[in-house]
């Protein structure tokens, strides 16, 4: 049995599989937010619970928004910031008691979607995380592709490509950065510019049921979205040339997007031609967790 579990600003979750990638064990709860140590005491509660309950032990596996610094082995770049600093994968194999494989949630999407996903199979899988923020994740023949410093696939940190005039500077990311891929191309980033034009509170679905009606402002803001997110992919292509995109997060489920990419991404890609798929996650807000489990497919 592999354990995987999704841990997040807002909840904790465990998945436990079989060895055919079947689910046999989910329950999530509440992140203890600001409280590390009630954290790693909710993840004991849930390994416990799923041990209890389909009678076995299993592997561990972890998905978090950051990364360990091979420099420190501590967490680093956790937008949970309170996990930062933190020798978690020690603490949680000394509260476990055994060993754990930690890797940033955007690189379990990856590995989950290249093992039984969208993208099965593929030898080089680029997965984009656009939802609440952006960020993205390397999977090479199903392994995550974490890095030498940790931080492989941290294609959110970087500013949207071929700023146009009237972008430029761009807004101020969470780490104080400007422009940047993680806010313009998340659906927080579609949603703001909106609400601040428009002067409403409507949230992503209703501006694009607006746009399919026609509606100019909201198209024109749908426009202005797969622009910067073509614009990031391309220089994805241009940088990886990955074999498969594979969309997750709350944006991925905008069909739309997948008719609309591939033109905003050609005028940018060093290319005579670009025949790469683009999909939308098969497991939807399962991958990340069981991503996580399957980072032991040993």
């Amino acid at each position: 049995m592999r354990l995987g579990i999704d841990w997040g600003g807002t909840k904790i979750e465990i998945i436990a599989l079989d060895d055919a990638g079947s689910e046999i064990f989910r329950k999530r709860v509440p992140t203890p937010r600001d409280d590390y140590a009630g954290c790693i005491e909710a993840v004991a509660g849930l390994v416990a619970a799923a041990e209890s309950e389909t009678g076995q032990t299993g592997t561990v596996g972890f998905g978090i928004p950051g990364s360990i610094s091979p420099a420190t082995g501590l967490v680093k770049n956790a937008n949970s910031t309170w996990m930062n600093g933190k020798p978690l994968d020690k603490d949680l194999q000394e509260r476990l008691g055994r060993p754990v494989r930690i890797q940033n949630d955007a690189n379990c999407l990856a590995v989950s979607e290249a093992t039984d996903g969208a993208a099965a199979g593929a030898h080089f899988v680029h997965a984009l995380i656009v939802g609440t923020g952006c960020g993205s994740g390397i999977a090479i023949d199903g392994k995550a592709h974490r890095g030498a410093n940790g931080i492989g696939g941290e294609w959110g940190a970087i500013p949207v490509p071929w700023l146009k005039d009237e972008e430029f500077p761009g807004p101020t990311n969470w780490i104080g950065h400007r422009g940047c891929i993680d806010f313009w191309c998340s659906g927080t980033g579609f949603q703001t510019g909106y609400q601040q034009e428009t002067e409403t509170g409507l949230k992503g679905p209703d501006i694009i049921a607006l746009k399919r009606s026609g509606d100019p402002v909201a198209t024109r803001h749908y426009q202005t979205y797969v622009s910067r997110l073509g614009r990031a992919m391309a220089m994805s292509a241009n940088l990886m040339d990955p074999d498969v995109f594979v969309l997750g997060g709350g944006m991925s489920n905008i069909d739309d997007l997948y008719e609309d990419l591939p033109a905003a991404m050609a005028p940018f890609i060093f290319s005579d031609t670009y025949e790469v798929p683009i999909r939308k996650a098969k497991h939807g807000d399962s991958s990340g967790v069981r991503g996580a489990a399957w980072l032991w497919n040993d």
